[in-house]
């Protein structure tokens, strides 16, 4: 048995593992585009597929599947199994990804996501299926369990062999912080022999869910007590809709002469918009909080102050009305680490105002617009955006507690949670602050009998 990486090693991006299961057949587990630092990295898939019989999606994060339209180049002609949600997903995300990267050309987006349509096999989550391999003979079995991390977010078991000198390999994926709203929290499995484990937030923890909705309340109220705007950079999957369950919250329980009933929440995003319509279809999937808050006849993803802007053109016109008028109000737009997307263009408006406040809640890569915003906002620096210079007057706020990465915590639970532990630990995504962290939480937790491992490229196993 052999695990490879091909991303997610020295950052949180790219994320890709190729696992050799038997001699001839291996199975990768996603496929991600790298984003900040990492960007420079070839899209190409440069190492050998001969021998990749499937690939298996945890989650619809660009940096978890950004890469299939080249690993389809590559020649690869397996299925590609994913959650039933993730199935749904996954063509949306392709198609946003080849227009924004690769190519406006309608047929070649259509020859790619037909390709991605025949790949696709939507699985329920706790049902075991075979790998296929080479020999047709079945070697391997996986499993995908739910992360709370998005809609859909799986973390992966893999049997090798059989009972009872099978080996349980165990893919995280992304894990979802405790008490996120919609989603429930990831239960760790049961078992493990090898676990391979994200780190994005392994040397820190978040706060609880009660205070950081209310940091995110007083935050909110401070921003918008001169008529400013609240500038949030959000991923369009999972991060927005978490957000707009929270907000509909605090307006809910708002005195009806407060602010709040004033407030405008814009979610300028047509991905984000098509996201939260298939949050809405899989509401089985929600936690048992919000199916009580449907059943009360609320609308946490839909209520009355929600605007959602579509077109390019409506974009430009929602900044230059902000421009001009004196009222507060909310802006939700990817890209959650302002690498791109519409985020961007507020960014290059507002930035320079002193009544603008910019709130990140979620990780900022390095290398990425939005970590220099954070690094360079509070002393009132500047950042470079489409090519001009842009001063930072703007009032930049980071609640990381609403990042959907389990914490230190979490990630230290995930594995204790278990009831048969690993024997060998593999720790990737994550910068390496944070690997080395978590590994050091590991060894003190588990003791010397387990292999922590903080890896580059290969690991080999008898």
């Amino acid at each position: 048995m052999k695990i490879t990486h091909h991303g997610a090693v020295n950052g949180v991006t790219g994320s890709c593992h190729q696992l050799d299961y038997d001699q001839h057949s291996s199975v990768l587990i996603d496929c991600g585009l790298f984003q900040g630092e990492d960007a420079g990295s070839s899209l190409a898939i440069d190492f050998d597929i001969s021998t990749v019989t499937a690939l298996i999606v945890t989650h619809c994060h660009i940096d978890h599947v950004g890469r299939i339209p080249y690993l389809f180049a590559a020649g690869f002609t397996g299925p590609i199994f994913t959650s039933k949600a993730s199935a749904s997903l996954l063509p949306l995300v392709i198609e946003d990804a080849l227009k924004v990267g690769v190519t406006r050309d309608q047929k070649i987006i259509n020859a790619c996501l037909s390709l991605l349509a025949k790949r696709i096999v939507a699985i329920e989550f706790n049902s075991w299926f075979d790998l296929p391999t080479t020999s047709n003979k079945p070697t391997a079995k996986a499993r995908l369990q739910r992360a709370g991390h998005i809609l859909g977010s799986a973390y992966v078991e893999i049997d090798i062999g059989k009972k009872p000198n099978s080996h349980r390999v165990v893919f995280s994926g992304d894990l979802g912080a405790p008490h996120t709203p919609l989603l429930p929290s990831p239960k760790a499995p049961y078992k493990a022999d090898t676990l391979v484990i994200e780190s994005t937030y392994g040397d820190k923890n978040h706060q609880g869910r009660k205070e950081r909705t209310q940091t995110l309340k007083k935050v909110i109220e401070k921003a918008v007590a001169d008529n400013g705007i609240v500038l949030v950079p959000a991923f369009s999957i999972g991060r927005t809709q978490e957000l707009l369950y929270e907000l509909e919250q605090i307006i809910h329980n708002a005195a009806k002469n407060s602010p709040w009933q004033n407030i405008e929440v814009i979610v300028d995003s047509p991905m984000a918009a098509n996201f939260t319509t298939e949050y809405r279809k899989f509401k089985t999937l929600w936690d048992d909080e919000a199916k009580k808050r449907l059943a009360k006849g609320r609308h946490p993803l839909n209520f009355a102050q929600l605007h959602t802007i579509d077109s390019h053109q409506e974009h430009i016109a929602v900044i230059n009305y902000l421009s001009k008028r004196k009222q507060p109000a909310i802006i939700l737009a990817a890209s959650g680490m302002c690498t791109g997307g519409r985020i961007v263009n507020y960014l290059e408006r507002f930035l320079p105002d002193e009544t603008t406040d910019v709130i990140f809640v979620g990780y900022q890569g390095r290398g990425t617009l939005g970590r220099d915003i954070q690094t360079y906002g509070p002393s009132n620096g500047y950042v470079h955006i489409n090519d001009h210079k842009i001063t930072i007057n703007a009032a930049v706020h980071t609640i990381s507690s609403y990042s959907a990465h389990a914490d230190q915590n979490g990630l230290i639970k995930f594995v204790t949670g278990m009831r048969k532990k690993p024997s060998h630990i593999k720790i990737v995504h994550g910068d390496d602050d944070a690997k080395q962290a978590l590994a050091q939480e590991y060894r003190e937790v588990l003791g010397e009998g387990v292999k922590i491992e903080i890896g580059e490229s290969l690991t080999s196993f008898e």
